[in-house]
């Protein structure tokens, strides 16, 4: 039997590959299925199925275009409801993968369809769990993605406890829980680094498997201090649903070479957004107007679901030379099919061609601390998360959270110069170059971000511990 994790960091997305006597199933595969095909053809096995915890809101899997390519059978837990071929289990089912069995525990809660699958050996020995966003390593599922509106996320946070409680917790503390997602997934709100575990130490350490905690004490817990979800969210829940683009197509059309000339012509015709995918740094220096920036060298995907607000946009890309398949790729994860072309020779063969160029101003930490000393009254934006602002921040300073600043641009002065700061620099150049796209031509961006400024003379409130904020 072969157990193999196969994390991907910018989604904090964990999928799966079971192999035994010459079958294997993946769990939960991202949306390119071809390194899935390729780990099965190295091992002689065959896919034989390909398994489902819950219909993502996060990432569009790639169920359907691996069972089109294998043959292999996609599984969904009960209540699911596909609009493609697909086996729908019952709750206590086994399937067979060469010498192990594979169970089917239906844990609603994260979505009433969500679905733990848990691993039996070859010894009929209880292995390990594909918790799926029903547990994760140090938190559960949020109860809010899946409300209908017969069904308040208080009354799904009551089905998660009954599921862990009499599904999950009831298993042995030696099973090694595997699950979907791990910290910087926006699917829960405490997530550890460690990506997995052996149930016993979750029962220990987890705060919604405490041996004690009533019902009415998880749900207060467990729905406390949900941020929104992401916009797009519902539209990768319909795609998983009810099916997608083939992923080659997807590729094939956005990594189409364009010439400045005819980046121009597409970008005035389509009325395209044009991405720029290169570092904060060196986007500042130069980039082609109106464009915004979000680094494939960050948090990429998360925050193009986020900023992004419709997931049909036309897409044309910016990016570092031999990277352009990386970035259709990572858009596609999440649902963005509509790229329609690249830069060829990325932004330098646009600079070269002669055409208009913009630029965002960008100042170190110790400038701003001067420039701070001058006028305590400056402007000061920061666009992290309402509880980074709370633990600490610049005494001035207002938040605006990136995740929400499409909702909030009428608040923010056009003709005031505006100082934008993050935690370290990536998320403020992403702001700045929406203000910069919709008119706002004061903005300047604090370079290293809160981590720089607090290195600084510029007066900061006091710290509180983000574990004691609510």
């Amino acid at each position: 039997m072969k157990v193999e994790q196969i994390y991907t960091g910018c989604l904090a997305q964990g999928a799966y590959y079971i192999e035994s006597n010459g079958e294997a199933a993946i769990i939960d595969p991202l949306r390119e299925v071809k390194p899935y095909i390729e780990k099965a053809d190295k091992d002689g096995a065959k896919i034989k199925y390909v398994l489902e915890t819950h219909f993502h809101a996060d990432f569009v899997s790639g169920h359907v275009d691996l069972a089109k390519a294998t043959g292999a059978t996609i599984v969904f837990g009960p209540n699911a409801q596909p609009k493609f071929a697909a086996h729908i289990a019952k709750d206590g089912e086994e399937l067979k993968l060469g010498n192990v069995t594979i169970k089917v525990l239906h844990t609603p809660g994260h979505t009433m369809e969500s679905t733990t699958y848990l691993l039996i050996d070859e010894n009929g020995k209880e292995y390990g769990i594909f918790s799926g966003d029903t547990l994760f390593i140090g938190d559960v599922g949020r109860p809010d993605l899946a409300v209908k509106s017969d069904l308040t996320e208080e009354q799904l946070a009551q089905h998660l406890y009954d599921s862990l409680r009499t599904k999950i917790m009831t298993l042995p503390d030696d099973v090694v829980v595997y699950p979907a997602h791990g910290a910087g997934s926006a699917c829960g709100k405490n997530m550890s680094k460690e990506t997995t575990d052996l149930l016993g130490n979750q029962k220990k350490t987890n705060y919604a498997l405490r041996a004690d905690m009533t019902k009415e004490e998880f749900v207060k817990e467990v729905t406390e201090g949900l941020l929104p979800p992401p916009g797009y969210f519902p539209m990768n829940v319909k795609m998983n649903k009810e099916g997608y683009a083939n992923i080659d197509e997807v590729m094939a059309q956005g990594l189409h070479e364009l010439s400045p000339e005819a980046f121009e012509a597409a970008a005035n015709e389509t009325a395209a957004l044009v991405l720029d995918t290169r570092e904060p740094e060196e986007f500042a220096h130069g980039f082609i107007p109106n464009s915004i920036n979000i680094g494939i060298d960050g948090n990429f995907a998360p925050w193009v679901g986020a900023l992004i607000p419709d997931i049909q946009q036309t897409i044309l890309i910016v990016a570092d030379e031999g990277r352009e398949e990386e970035v259709v790729t990572r858009l596609a994860r999440v649902g963005y099919d509509n790229a329609i072309g690249f830069l060829k020779g990325g932004f330098q063969s646009w600079r070269t061609s002669g055409k208009e160029t913009d630029t965002i101003s960008s100042i170190s930490a110790e400038e701003f601390a001067k420039r701070f000393e001058q006028n305590n009254a400056i402007k000061v934006v920061d666009v992290r998360k309402p509880g980074e602002y709370q633990a600490e921040h610049v005494e001035a300073a207002a938040n605006t959270p990136l995740d929400y600043l499409n909702e909030h641009l009428a608040e923010l002065p056009k003709e005031e110069e505006m100082h934008l700061h993050c935690a370290g620099g990536y998320r403020s150049m992403i702001a700045a170059s929406i203000l910069k796209a919709r008119g706002f031509d004061n903005v300047v961006n604090v370079e290293g971000g809160f981590k720089a400024i607090a290195e600084t003379s510029v007066p900061k409130t006091a710290y509180v511990c983000p574990s004691t904020l609510k």
